[in-house]
């Protein structure tokens, strides 16, 4: 590796003024950054892309970037692929869009701070793999207004398809340990979609889970409920 001695020796300064600018609340100009670089033979654009590379993501959208996200029908179209990490060349391939609005919604949503879009399309995907939507945000409603109804008016029929309702009580202690479980398959569906992305389109085929968990009574258990004296 390159040493604090020399990139003094490269920049004609002493050891401790580097170790100084190096330091938590040190001082470095532009200019100094761009010598460094070119010390340890790498591009300053490379560089950025490695630091934000190394910035905490996000869990979960504030409300005004949700808002942002519903608002618009390509965007929200363009954000679903890209929280799933479609590459773009497949979202042209799959959805009536063109390039030009294709490339609009990344803007934006690099804009939002959601992606960080990159050269030929490409893009960082800024939301951790826990990432889940505001429960009671735009873009849940939008599901349950606009999604929900026709997701579950199939009939669960088909190749692979099933549909499971479990009621029942169990200890408080152990309701969390089946969320982090349930929340375990989700993200194993999440994994299998990447690997599968080099799969030819015609060796692969959409499916959608929902996963859900309340403390909750169907009305036709809560009405017959017998009432505490």
């Amino acid at each position: 590796g390159v040493t604090y001695a020399v990139v003094a020796e490269r920049l004609a300064m002493a050891e401790s003024s580097v170790k100084r600018m190096f330091s938590k609340g040190g001082d470095m100009p532009i200019s100094r950054i761009d010598d460094i670089c070119r010390i340890i033979n790498l591009d300053f654009a490379d560089l950025a892309r490695r630091v934000a590379d190394t910035q905490p993501l996000m869990l979960e959208l504030t409300l005004a970037q949700e808002k942002a996200v519903v608002a618009d029908r390509t965007l929200l179209v363009v954000a679903i692929c890209v929280m799933s990490q479609v590459p773009a060349e497949e979202i042209l391939a799959t959805y009536d869009l063109s390039e030009v609005k294709l490339v609009r919604a990344l803007t934006q949503l690099d804009r939002l701070g959601i992606i960080d879009l990159r050269p030929g399309n490409r893009y960082r995907l800024k939301v951790a793999k826990g990432f889940r939507w505001l429960p009671q945000g735009p873009v849940m409603e939008f599901f349950r207004k606009e999604v929900l109804h026709d997701y579950f008016a199939g009939g669960f029929d088909g190749e692979s398809e099933m549909l499971l309702v479990v009621h029942g009580e169990i200890g408080r202690g152990l309701a969390n340990s089946f969320r982090e479980r349930l929340m375990r398959v989700g993200q194993d569906f999440s994994n299998q979609h990447l690997a599968d992305q080099k799969l030819p389109p015609d060796q692969r085929r959409p499916y959608t889970i929902v996963i859900g968990m309340r403390s909750w009574l169907m009305a036709a258990l809560a009405e017959m409920h017998r009432r505490k004296p």
